[in-house]
């Protein structure tokens, strides 16, 4: 028994292993697999195909190259049959989205809003109305092909998460604090399947990770900002979550004695000197202009507009201050700049280079490369959805033969 028991783990994890290799790093042949995973050839092929049969890899010939001789069947991920639910709540927009297995966005809408309509029951309402969107659009757009099992949902919000219970401790720039979201959404949608939270910011970290610009990094700290600044670091491919789920709330670390107060009601928060409203406010505009007063910043900034090429120095100074730190205490191969600071960078890459090489510690030079997220605003989707094949990527014969009557669209 307790042999029959090894060997039954011992297959679980290998099948979690080779699929998220093809996940992370994409179509590769049985040779390839075994060389990067230790395995034999015969344990290869008999992963591959228990994971073919599940539906979650495809083996087929590879295009030709011109290359002597007969190619090796390629193993890649079948992106047909499983999706995830990402639902993201932001402060000035909602966005709904079904994410299949290879990270790519199948279907997706998305709702600007008023920051009056930030309440709770107000943020459920309005996710209700958008999956069923994105359910109709996705049945409307599949027609006759088969149709794609929802494994579950994955839910961000600006806030801390406590993981234990998905509950939203707080939220500042949304007001909520307590808030079980992943239970009042469960109630509502009555879809039956796992729903899980994470922070906004710690999700756009693991999806670049996976997917993005930190694919190659070992260690991959993600500073994104909106109107809040977030941040997440992953190591080994894996989140640092901290004791209690909070880690990466970087932009509540004291930056500034004499400075703004902050929604979290600290004073110098990282968030007061470079978040949305900051950059607004210094470049002239209406700091709670959200999206529109972005796009009017942006169209400035491409214009070289005096006062806010000005107000763009300050924020490289700002930013340096706190990736510095940051740097300093975790010292990461790559820092990938996500959200608005990924939209400005290219305006201030020569100052955000000079600070920080201003700021080195004992002199030392890092050779810390730093990037814009390769995902863009779909970091965040993608991170969501990475929640809810949590359980897939760990046991995917399981959660996949558990499907028989689970949700279907899209």
């Amino acid at each position: 028994m307790v042999v029959a028991v090894r060997a039954s783990s011992v297959r679980r994890a290998n099948l979690a292993v080779v699929l998220d290799r093809l996940r992370r790093h994409g179509p590769a042949s049985r040779s390839q697999l075994g060389a990067v995973t230790g395995l034999t050839r015969s344990a290869i092929a008999g992963l591959v195909g228990e994971l073919e049969e599940l539906q979650l890899v495809i083996e087929s010939a590879p295009e030709p190259d011109g290359s002597p001789g007969r190619p090796s069947p390629v193993v890649r991920i079948d992106d047909r049959h499983v999706g995830a639910l990402a639902i993201e709540i932001f402060v000035d927009e909602i966005g709904v989205a079904i994410v299949a297995l290879d990270g790519s966005i199948v279907s997706s809408v998305r709702r600007t809003r008023p920051r009056e309509r930030v309440a709770v029951a107000e943020t459920v309402s309005d996710v209700v109305a958008l999956v069923r969107r994105v359910a109709t659009s996705s049945s409307v757009s599949r027609r006759h092909s088969v149709a794609r099992r929802i494994i579950g949902v994955g839910v961000s919000v600006p806030g801390l998460i406590r993981e234990s219970d998905n509950v939203v401790v707080a939220a500042p720039n949304l007001g909520w604090t307590e808030t079980a979201i992943a239970s009042l959404l469960d109630d509502a949608l009555r879809l039956g399947l796992p729903c899980l939270v994470g922070n906004d910011a710690d999700l756009g970290a693991l999806a670049e990770s996976r997917f993005g610009a930190g694919t190659v990094s070992d260690h991959m700290l993600f500073v994104t900002g909106e109107v809040g600044v977030g941040g997440g670091f992953v190591t080994a491919g894996r989140p640092v979550s901290g004791h209690s789920g909070f880690a990466g709330e970087v932009g509540h670390f004291p930056v500034n004695p004499a400075g703004e107060v902050c929604r979290c009601g600290a004073t110098g928060c990282w968030e007061t000197e470079v978040g949305e409203r900051a950059l607004l406010r210094r470049a002239g505009l209406d700091e709670e202009g959200g999206g529109s007063a972005v796009e009017e910043l942006l169209a400035r900034i491409a214009a070289c507009e005096p006062t806010t090429m000005s107000a763009l120095e300050v924020q490289a100074r700002w930013l340096a201050v706190g990736l510095t730190g940051l740097i300093n205490v975790f010292d990461p191969d790559t820092v990938v700049l996500g959200g608005l600071f990924s939209r400005i960078l290219p305006a201030i890459r020569e100052s955000l280079d000079t600070e920080l090489a201003h700021l080195q510690y004992m002199g030392m030079r890092r050779d810390v490369a730093v990037v814009g997220a390769a995902l863009g605003p779909q970091a965040v989707t993608v991170g969501a959805a990475e929640l809810a094949f949590r359980e897939l990527v760990d046991d995917p014969a399981r959660v996949i033969r558990g499907l028989a009557g689970s949700v279907a669209f899209g």
